[in-house]
């Protein structure tokens, strides 16, 4: 099978195409041709605005299989995915079982053989995610593990977490938490300040991920190791982040791509697809995570996808369930929120080198004889996602509806093409 991407931008820094408009021939997976000239083809991807990066990842998306399929299945996902540009995801460990043996690691691998979309396990930090008891995480990393995290639930315990650091430092492993002083956040519902007063709801303060982020960095410093911090939301946390960055830590992090799209001010108390962890935050929040994309102090943007049934939230505010679909969403959705923030080259690097690289995963050439592993975009078209088109089981989304800028029009990875439009 032999596709060709007619006249594409290419956006990939590390080519000597960098920016340039070529003609790209693929045939079974492989590029054969960058260049002018024609090329004869079975199939022809050409549209306006085509642009080509290497194939995004995506480091923080839950999936429900195995044991809650009625959520998200693997196959599922790996749709939504490969709908919203991405080729690779990494999957939270939060399943049921919980991803902590070799024996779910490899399920997951096993099922993402057959998939257009490459499912990256991270596996559990603790027995169970309860913050207790490390996992076997030298046996987990060389099943293929590519991170350790107890996913949606951060981890407490200090003397775990230090533990913890020690341990993967055998391999040289990665540890991400989400940062969140659980005691400072029971029963909230959204962000702690004047509009939750307001509204009568119980506040989330932006000092339970400012306790936590600090806590983590002394340990750290004490250990020595990598660590990641997944959804950062506030500006204290992201500038102790850059502080300890120029000092010289192992130290990363991201934030979901829709954290700026909102502030608590838009908040609905009548719409549960607004309630997301971490909240939508302050306008000196959302002003701080847009001046920490800027300076690099944050390493990617993530969808932090979070599938649920229809059951789990059409329900009062306070007893729905935190979390929305986003992979589908999450370029266009950052796109239209970052611009004049960041240019499309920018973007595009917090989607595929700056994850790849808090991962230390190989990045994907866009050069003659690599395998392809490709995103295909175009940045200025408009968008409006839908319940109707959504590849995701689940429906859970605040941007139905809603025109974006910056489409998907399709991936190409492990020798499968998957478009969203017909050419």
């Amino acid at each position: 099978m032999k596709i060709l991407l007619q006249a594409a931008t290419i956006y990939h820094p590390q080519s000597e195409h960098h920016l340039q408009k070529k003609n790209i021939l693929i045939q079974d997976g492989i590029i054969t041709y960058i260049g002018s000239e024609t090329q004869e083809a079975d199939e022809t991807i050409a549209t306006e605005g085509l642009c080509v990066s290497a194939g995004w990842i995506d480091m923080f998306a839950f999936v429900g299989e195995p044991g809650l399929e009625y959520k998200e299945d693997l196959h599922s996902i790996a749709a939504a995915a490969a709908a919203g540009g991405f080729t690779e995801v990494v999957c939270l460990p939060n399943t049921e079982p919980v991803v902590q043996t070799k024996g779910t690691v490899n399920y997951v691998k096993s099922i993402a053989q057959q998939l257009p979309v490459s499912l990256l396990p991270a596996a559990a930090i603790t027995v169970d995610t309860h913050g207790k008891d490390l996992t076997e995480m030298i046996d987990l990393h060389q099943a293929g593990a590519v991170a350790f995290t107890d996913g949606t639930k951060p981890l407490q315990g200090a003397d775990v977490l230090l533990k913890a650091l020690q341990y993967v430092q055998l391999f040289d492993g990665l540890l991400m938490n989400k940062a969140e002083h659980t005691r400072l956040t029971d029963h909230g519902q959204m962000h702690e300040g004047e509009v939750s007063t307001r509204l009568g709801m119980k506040g989330i303060p932006a000092l339970a991920e400012e306790v936590m982020v600090t806590r983590d960095l002394q340990l750290l410093a004490y250990t020595g190791g990598r660590m990641h911090f997944s959804l950062l939301s506030t500006a204290a946390a992201i500038e102790a982040v850059r502080e300890a960055k120029a000092e010289g830590l192992h130290v990363t992090c991201d934030v979901a791509s829709y954290q700026a799209a909102f502030t608590d001010e838009t908040v609905s108390p009548f719409d549960t697809n607004y309630k997301v962890a971490p909240p939508f935050r302050s306008e000196a929040d959302v002003a701080a995570i847009k001046q920490g994309l800027q300076d690099g102090t944050i390493d990617a943007l993530v969808s932090a996808h979070m599938p649920h049934d229809t059951e789990a939230k059409r329900l009062e505010f306070d007893l729905a369930d935190f979390g929305i679909i986003n992979l589908e969403t999450s370029f266009a959705v950052a796109n239209s929120t970052l611009s004049g923030v960041l240019s499309t080259e920018q973007l595009v690097v917090k989607f595929t080198s700056g994850p790849r690289g808090v991962l230390r995963l190989p990045e994907p050439q866009i050069a003659e004889g690599e395998a392809a592993n490709l995103t295909l975009f175009n940045p200025n078209a408009p968008w409006t996602p839908s319940e109707a088109a959504t590849k995701s089981k689940s429906k859970n989304s605040p941007f139905f509806g809603q025109e974006l800028k910056g489409r998907v029009i399709g991936t190409i990875h492990k020798g499968q093409a998957v478009l969203n439009q017909s050419f």
